[in-house]
């Protein structure tokens, strides 16, 4: 049995290979001389720092994104003279910039530091968001829609990465899960927040739809100009921490073992390398994630955009519809953080996303299978299918964050991966057309047909990755051809590594 053991200014690490080639860790998701509950401790410090402020930053991202398709509900449609398909076209305009810039966004992120960047792109999007509620036709629709998604674009992968900077492969999962379910709480918080600006119909000579717009935009660049001073850049440089607990951190998330995945320090070397993001372009991993992001980013956005219209569609008035999106959205909550928590707490990261999509597949069959339209089953079948959207999308976010290393092609990879994904809320916005109402058999089925294929394609890399782990526990000795330095500039393609399952 051979062993490795790093040197370092905080506590060490002692990795062993068995004879079955496996990495056995003195503690897991730790380092060696840490307890469990002095990690956990740390951990807890990090999450009332970084969480909250990331989870307001997205629901608000999302509250702005969606509450289009409550404004249209409130008559944003008869007030510009939108007709045909012209409302569906200006919710695909907002995918195009979003999906063909965030790689580059997160090039920036890494360029510009987070403390800087995030809050600067949400006062950007704030403030379209609040001069949309001043648009007059549909070429100004179109024009705020299109400014909206370029700068939302660096947001939502640029907290996939960041996360992936604070939190040890083994804790990422259940962070992005309670970061995610405040897109969720945005869904039901936009229902409520409409219902009541509805209200609002008239005041000062605006209607109830501009109101949702000015008000919700305000709300965030109120918010942006505060998260400058909430923003951390890396555990390197936050003064919340002590030393000892830096070096503890900087240890479990770069531990220095055989299956080390990368520097995690933005400024890093390692971050700098383009052959990396070259790497992360071509690498196998990419089409799968990418596929699988698309099965999940088709429904989510479906949802939405369109749940309100589709409520609406089963007999409700406007306002009532707005109410009744509320409960498919908490009960999407609840199941986002459950998954999450447990899917870390047991290691286990593809089999709960199968089963996530699994709910996705049932929710819609329950919504399209019936020969005429049933109401309560369409609601119900949205339900259930929401139950699933909202925890696999962490759940893939911590399996690719997981799964590629180091930082640099990370970070360009999880920009791929949700560039091409979104680009399925492109393709969602198209699914439900107004001719389709009130059942939208076709949008559903749609919706069906593309989580499905996602729920093979997961299934695919699975196996994929269980193979390769076996091969390379197979090969260990392979190991001791590399430096450690080498190993890590070779990260998932290392014989070290290990693909998470």
């Amino acid at each position: 049995m051979a062993s490795q053991k790093a040197d370092s200014d905080g506590p060490s690490t002692h990795v062993e290979i068995n004879h079955k080639g496996a990495v056995q860790k003195t503690i897991e998701n730790t380092v060696s001389g840490v307890s469990d509950r002095e990690y956990n401790r740390i951990l807890r410090k990090v999450d009332y720092r970084v969480i909250p402020i990331l989870a307001v930053l997205y629901l608000l991202s999302f509250l702005d994104r969606g509450s289009i398709g409550n404004a249209n509900i409130q008559g944003m449609s008869d007030t510009l003279g939108l007709v045909g398909q012209q409302y569906n076209w200006c919710l695909t305009i907002f995918f195009f910039p979003y999906s063909f810039t965030e790689p580059l966004c997160n090039l920036l992120l890494v360029r510009l530091k987070p403390r800087i960047w995030l809050p600067s792109i949400m006062v950007a999007w704030g403030i379209v968001m609040t001069l949309t509620g001043i648009v007059q036709n549909y070429s100004g629709l179109l024009a705020a829609r299109f400014f909206l998604g370029l700068t939302e674009a660096g947001l939502f992968p640029g907290l996939a990465f960041y996360i992936s900077l604070w939190y040890p492969r083994a804790n990422a999962q259940f962070r992005l899960a309670l970061i995610f379910a405040s897109a969720s709480m945005a869904g039901a918080f936009s229902g409520l927040l409409a219902y009541l600006i509805s209200m609002m119909d008239g005041i000062g000579g605006i209607e109830g739809w501009r109101w949702i717009f000015f008000l919700e935009g305000i709300l965030t660049v109120v918010a942006a100009a505060a998260s400058f001073m909430f923003v951390w850049d890396e555990p390197a440089t936050a003064t919340f921490l002590t030393e000892d607990e830096k070096n503890i951190l900087l240890l479990a998330l770069n531990p220095m073992q055989l299956e080390v995945s990368a520097d995690p320090q933005l400024g890093s070397e390692q971050s700098a390398k383009w052959k990396h993001m070259k790497a992360a372009v071509l690498d196998w991993q990419t089409w799968f994630h990418c596929l699988n992001y698309w099965g999940v980013a088709c429904a989510v956005y479906a949802l939405s955009l369109f749940l309100p219209a589709i409520i609406k569609g089963l007999g409700y008035s406007a306002a009532i519809a707005q109410l009744l999106t509320i409960p498919v959205y908490a009960a999407a909550t609840i199941s986002c953080i459950f998954v999450g928590y447990f899917a870390d707490k047991t290691g286990q990261r593809s089999l709960f996303t199968v089963g996530c999509y699994g709910a996705i597949v049932v929710g819609y069959i329950i919504a399209v299978a019936p020969p005429s339209f049933m109401p309560g089953l369409t609601y119900a079948g949205c339900f259930i299918a929401a139950c699933g959207i909202y925890p696999a999308i962490p759940g893939l976010l911590a399996l690719s964050s997981n799964n590629w290393a180091p930082n640099a092609k990370r970070a360009v990879g999880m920009a791929i991966q949700m560039g091409f994904g979104t680009m399925g809320g492109a393709a969602a916005s198209n699914f439900y057309r107004t001719e389709d109402a009130p059942r939208y058999r076709l949008g559903h089925i749609l919706v069906l047909v593309f989580a499905g294929i996602g729920l093979l394609t997961m299934i695919s890399y699975y196996l994929i990755c269980k193979r390769l782990n076996a091969k390379r526990d197979a090969e260990a000795d392979n190991v001791y051809q590399y430096t450690t330095e080498q190993l890590i500039d070779l990260g998932d393609k290392a014989p070290s590594f290990r693909y998470k399952l």
